[in-house]
């Protein structure tokens, strides 16, 4: 919507998992209050009814939430613009007025409406994209959200073996959740288990599970002839084999799972038309370059500047002044997703990209710690992929240096003397 459209009613919503509370106003007319059970039915019912009672006109409606199932039900109607706000706008807005920190649902509705009401020209509303972009968008999040919960799984059974097979984690290699991995302590889940079978079994475990290197696997076999048991508390090693299992049991379809979602988001960003811009940057591979195409999406309109989309990622820094004082810190409320996919993918540019390796040492000998590198790293990439998004071009890394050398930049003279 225009952000001169006129409304036929403002909505503050207060939602909830067995309720919502409703603040209605329509166009010069007084506040209505009510309480809506959740439920689909109750939903549509309650939209099918403002489309009628309004005739389909404009409605701006508030609420403290990007996605969920209000949003899925209110998006599905193009009359309603829907404006998040972040839960701590609406509680600081709530406190300037109830300084005794009262809370109520009812409330809570009403502080949502006037925001709306007298401060709609700051608030954006709610951005869906296109088809495409979402879907790429939503799958990424679900492999985030399966890959996090792997982490999860995977410390508990780090945990687990720190403290009844410590030695498990030197047999199995780097990676705990691999299948060899996963096999092995399936198969002997304790070191007893895996002593008393003869050293050609274990061998020929390993050679089944591509260990190639001959003395990688005579040196895992020596460390298993030469181990001892941490400790012969039976009642300890019985629960926590019994962990174990069942924490396997859990990791081998999350695994599949997430190996099928990355089938399915290689497909997807394969037919989105932009693919070609973020396919091919250095350390983006198959699980960032999807994400950083979902974060640009396809509207060249939505950010006109690269300073718009990295506030909005929330790499670029906020400088406050108050008195004479002033201070540069991390910007607060920004979408944690989006923020995590940027300096990620900084974090791996440095390895793949001889200018960021570059930039990274420079700010490194300027003590700066890795993580502010990596920061200020991503926001320099914005720049550059934001110049790319916006003329339909694939990054290209001779060009950028070139402009490096032609601007007598610190990092060309590092480049050139390396």
């Amino acid at each position: 919507m225009n952000p001169t459209t006129t409304y036929a009613a403002l909505i503050g919503m207060d939602w909830g998992h067995e309720s919502h509370a409703i603040a209605l106003r329509p166009a010069d007319a007084a506040i209505e209050q009510r309480t809506l059970k959740h439920s689909a039915e109750n939903l549509h019912a309650w939209l099918d009814e403002l489309h009628q009672r309004f005739g389909g006109r404009p409605i701006a409606l508030a609420i403290e939430s990007s996605r969920g199932a209000v949003i899925h039900a209110v998006a599905q109607r193009d009359w309603i613009t829907v404006y998040p706000i972040h839960p701590k706008t609406s509680a600081r807005y709530r406190e300037a007025f109830t300084p005794s920190g009262a809370k109520d649902d009812q409330p809570d509705a009403d502080v949502l409406l006037a925001l709306i009401e007298r401060h709609r020209d700051r608030l954006k509303p709610l951005h869906r994209g296109d088809e495409q972009t979402r879907r790429l968008d939503l799958f990424c999040r679900a492999r985030r959200s399966f890959v996090d919960s792997r982490t999860e799984l995977l410390n508990r059974l780090q945990s687990l073996l720190q403290g009844y097979f410590p030695q498990a984690l030197e047999l199995v290699g780097e990676d705990l959740g691999a299948p060899l991995a996963l096999d092995l302590l399936a198969r002997w889940p304790t070191l007893t288990a895996l002593q008393k079978m003869r050293p050609a079994t274990l061998r020929s475990f390993y050679y089944t599970h591509n260990v190639r290197r001959p003395e990688t696997v005579e040196t895992r076999v020596q460390r298993v002839a030469q181990s001892r048991v941490l400790t012969e508390d039976t009642v300890i090693i019985e629960v926590s084999v019994a962990q174990v299992h069942g924490l396997i049991a859990q990791l081998r379809p999350l695994q599949k799972h997430i190996a099928e979602l990355n089938d399915t988001i290689a497909q997807v960003f394969a037919g989105h038309p932009d693919a070609a811009i973020f396919r091919e940057l250095p350390g983006a591979g198959e699980v960032l370059a999807p994400r950083l195409a979902a974060a640009f999406g396809t509207d060249r309109r939505r950010y006109p500047d690269p300073e718009s989309f990295g506030q909005y990622v929330g790499v670029l820094p906020v400088l406050e002044r108050s008195g004479g004082r002033k201070w540069v810190h991390w910007r607060w409320s920004a979408p944690k997703f989006l923020r995590q996919t940027f300096v990620e993918w900084a974090k791996q540019t440095v390895r793949y990209c001889e200018w960021a390796g570059a930039y990274y040492e420079l700010q490194k000998g300027r003590g700066k710690r890795p993580q502010a590198i990596y920061r200020t790293l991503a926001a320099k990439w914005i720049r550059i992929l934001w110049r790319c998004w916006q003329d339909r071009k694939p990054y290209d890394d001779a060009r950028y240096c070139a402009a490096l050398k032609e601007h007598a930049s610190p990092l060309h003279a590092l480049l050139a003397a390396a």
